[in-house]
């Protein structure tokens, strides 16, 4: 059984009122939902990057101003994500980007949040495979909307069909209009993403997250091979 964050009940997401008898729910109810809906979904990180830190590379050579704004958005992580401000990364292979997105992940897993990591083209198979489940793409798709943080890895990688840009746009517009942070990556620049997922999908995503953080250069894996930056 999860911990309640707020320490009020034992985890259950219900205090007992001894004098009566009865059961309340707690402040915690609704993360406790959250976590149960977000089982089903790939919430941990990728045993390549769980040990990815401020103070390892390649975090630490990331250019100084995109550094400070990942430090300035996991300093007040709690409140972006409350407040579904997210954070994304657009630029070159091997340059960092997928590194820090999962730094930011891995901070808010920790932090008890509950986070879905996903590359787009995967996640796209698990909506295909859905299809044919119980709960359906809807069921996926509501519980892709209930989780604190999405983390979309490689967005723009994948085939462009009208079903695909329509799935991308529910995951997405499902988020901007619950206010739910995402955290994203993509190769791609704003107008160029736009031609491959949509110009609203892309604008929702400016909105939800502000200016893309550029991170342009040389492929990484290649000069430092014992790296693993993305």
């Amino acid at each position: 059984m999860s911990s309640c964050p707020f320490g009020i009940c034992d985890g259950s997401g219900f205090v007992m009122d001894e004098s009566t008898n009865t059961d309340s729910p707690c402040r915690c109810r609704p993360i406790q939902i959250g976590r149960v809906k977000a089982r089903r979904l790939e919430g941990r990180i990728p045993r390549r990057f769980r040990d990815v830190a401020f103070d390892r590379s390649p975090i630490k050579d990331l250019p100084a101003p995109v550094l400070a704004e990942v430090r300035r958005y996991v300093r007040d992580l709690e409140r972006n994500i409350d407040e579904g401000r997210g954070i994304w990364f657009v630029g070159d292979p091997g340059t960092g980007k997928t590194a820090a997105a999962m730094l930011v992940s891995k901070l808010a897993i920790e932090a008890g949040r509950t986070v879905a990591v996903y590359s787009t083209p995967r996640l796209l198979n698990v909506v295909r495979e859905a299809i044919d489940t119980d709960d359906g793409v809807l069921g996926l798709l509501e519980q892709l909307g209930t989780v604190d943080l999405l983390h979309l890895d490689d967005l723009g990688a994948e085939r462009q069909t009208e079903w695909v840009l329509e799935q991308l746009y529910s995951i997405v517009n499902t988020r901007y209009e619950d206010q739910r942070a995402v955290v994203v990556t993509t190769n791609l620049s704003p107008d160029a993403l736009a031609d491959q997922v949509g110009l609203r999908t892309v604008s929702r995503l400016i909105e939800m997250c502000g200016d893309p953080l550029p991170l342009f250069g040389p492929d990484l894996r290649r000069s430092l091979p014992d790296l693993h930056p993305a």
